[in-house]
């Protein structure tokens, strides 16, 4: 069967011209390469399909709201997104979005002028959680970018301040990550071997700070949550994740003295202290290596220098 048909058998709210024009653009590999339209499947075919969502019932709205742009070309832009932004329109988020300021940000381009409510996205970041962001300006830079994250050959690195310390400076999460059953809007670690899908999270600690440690990781595979439920798997979860249990004080001492400090610290960083550093990946166009990096925000940076304060006082008081 050609592959056009056999593709538009199988994949829901889609049409054949659809698929043959995703062909035409070389989003469509069979093997590892570019198919044509008259491609006649066969046994243990292995076949990878990028194709933009189904359109959605609402309308993307371009919305002038200001971006720190690390880069930009003409095949992509790099922005450092603030915690507290969603990355594209969902349900209960339908304006304020990183996409509807990208939407107005690049009005004259065709990929930001359709009813796509992910243009360019190649990968996203939890609202919550901030630092560096990448977003294709070409279908050709997409489908090239979204190649580097399938096959893993992204740099990632992300800072996170953790619960508890650690006894060994670096470490391997390996875990397959799901929706939790009991709970879909957040996920879990199976180790069934069958459910979810693996993932691996690769962290070193850079600073104990008594009760938290500062912590970088490095992601060999990118699933949802997954450095937040990781990190929860081992018993350190992210400070102040509300969704992964990281609100709570979970170490130090009993002292009201010292849960004044802990809700003060909530009060500074009112969110998941997870921030994006790096993104290293080879340019679409050029395949030259980029490589960015980031500042941590001034809610990180803060919370940082008030735990560690807080050590450097208490140490001086045991003295």
């Amino acid at each position: 069967m050609r592959i056009d048909k056999y593709l538009d058998d199988r994949i829901s709210n889609t049409s054949r011209n659809k698929i043959q024009i995703a062909i035409a653009a070389k989003l469509v590999l069979v093997n590892e390469q570019p198919a044509k339209s008259n491609y006649k499947v066969k046994p243990n075919d292995i076949i990878q399909v990028m194709m933009g969502y189904p359109p959605h019932e609402f309308e993307l709205i371009p919305e002038n709201i200001p971006l720190n742009i690390v880069y930009e070309d003409e095949a992509l832009i790099i922005v450092n997104k603030p915690a507290g932004m969603v990355v594209h329109p969902s349900f209960g988020h339908y304006s304020g979005t990183l996409v509807n300021a990208l939407a107005y940000y690049l009005r004259d381009l065709e990929l930001f002028n359709g009813t796509d409510m992910r243009p360019g996205l190649v990968h996203r970041i939890d609202k919550d959680t901030s630092g560096l962001l990448m977003v294709a300006k070409t279908v050709e830079s997409k489908r090239h970018l979204s190649m580097q994250f399938f096959d893993h050959t992204i740099q990632r690195t992300y800072n996170a301040l953790v619960w508890g310390t650690f006894q060994e400076q670096a470490g391997t999460v390996t875990g397959n990550v799901a929706r939790k059953l009991k709970n879909r809007k957040i996920m879990d670690v199976f180790s069934d071997g069958k459910t979810g899908k693996h993932a691996v999270t690769h962290y070193n600690v850079l600073e104990d700070l008594g009760y938290v440690s500062l912590i970088e990781c490095n992601l060999e595979t990118g699933r949802t949550h997954q450095i937040r439920v990781h990190m929860q798997h081992i018993a350190h979860p992210i400070f102040n994740d509300a969704e992964y249990g990281g609100d709570k004080i979970l170490k130090g001492t009993t002292f009201t003295k010292y849960k004044q400090f802990v809700q003060n610290c909530f009060e500074i960083c009112p969110r998941q202290a997870l921030h994006a550093k790096t993104l290293g990946f080879l340019h679409p166009y050029t395949d030259e290596k980029l490589y960015f990096n980031s500042e941590l925000p001034d809610d990180f940076l803060q919370l940082v220098e008030k735990w560690s304060g807080y050590i450097i006082n208490r140490d001086t008081d045991t003295l």
